[in-house]
């Protein structure tokens, strides 16, 4: 494993702004219902994830404990400010508004190097560029973590999404077809990869604010 693998530690206080509508940081022990609030919205529509009814806290419990005691695999959350137009101070932050997660790619010791990225965002903030403004953000933090490459694993029919990617320079890895019984359809898997380790210094501030599709 990397020395920075071994060497990284989850700043779990450190807070990043985005840009000055939202912040960014590591997700912390009391956010868990918060976040599967966010991802169980997304799962009537059939396009962000597998699963076909709500999840739990205590179902999603080991899950979430593993990623806040994993110094390379963290869960990233989002919350909107407040400010104070006169004095341009924050007044006020508010609920999560997103989250991103990097996952194992396989639990294997020499799959270190490769993650799974997962978005989600609150439906109120669809369409509002917030996907790609945190996708944008994790790729910075990926070689700092010992990443080397990121997997986006995604619904064929999910155009938004795979429209996301593709506009971050990711590229088609893999395709299985139909692999997903969702209910209704049978859905195919979209692969897109895109290395990252020699990346941290052409994702420069500004492209951060850009705005995009969001997922």
């Amino acid at each position: 494993m990397s020395n920075i693998a071994l060497n990284a530690t989850p700043s779990i206080l450190s807070i990043d702004k985005l840009n000055d509508q939202f912040i960014v940081q590591r997700a912390s022990k009391n956010d868990l219902a918060e976040i599967l609030a966010i991802y169980n919205q997304s799962i009537a529509g059939k396009q962000a994830t597998a699963n076909l009814a709500p999840v739990t806290c205590e179902e999603r419990l080991d899950w979430f404990d593993e990623h806040l005691k994993s110094p390379t695999r963290p869960i990233y959350i989002v919350r909107a400010l407040i400010n104070d137009t006169e004095s341009n101070n924050l007044v006020e932050t508010l609920p999560i508004v997103a989250w991103g997660s990097f996952s194992d790619l396989y639990a294997r010791t020499a799959y270190h190097i490769s993650t799974e990225i997962s978005i989600y965002l609150y439906k109120g903030y669809h369409g509002r560029g917030l996907g790609s403004l945190l996708t944008r953000w994790m790729l910075t933090q990926a070689p700092s973590l010992g990443i080397h490459n990121i997997v986006a694993l995604i619904f064929a029919h999910n155009q938004p999404s795979l429209g996301l990617f593709r506009k971050l320079g990711f590229e088609q890895w893999g395709y299985m077809p139909k692999v997903c019984d969702m209910e209704g359809f049978i859905a195919d898997v979209v692969m897109l990869g895109k290395a990252v380790a020699s990346d941290k210094a052409t994702i420069d501030h500004d492209a951060l604010n850009e705005d995009g599709a969001a997922s």
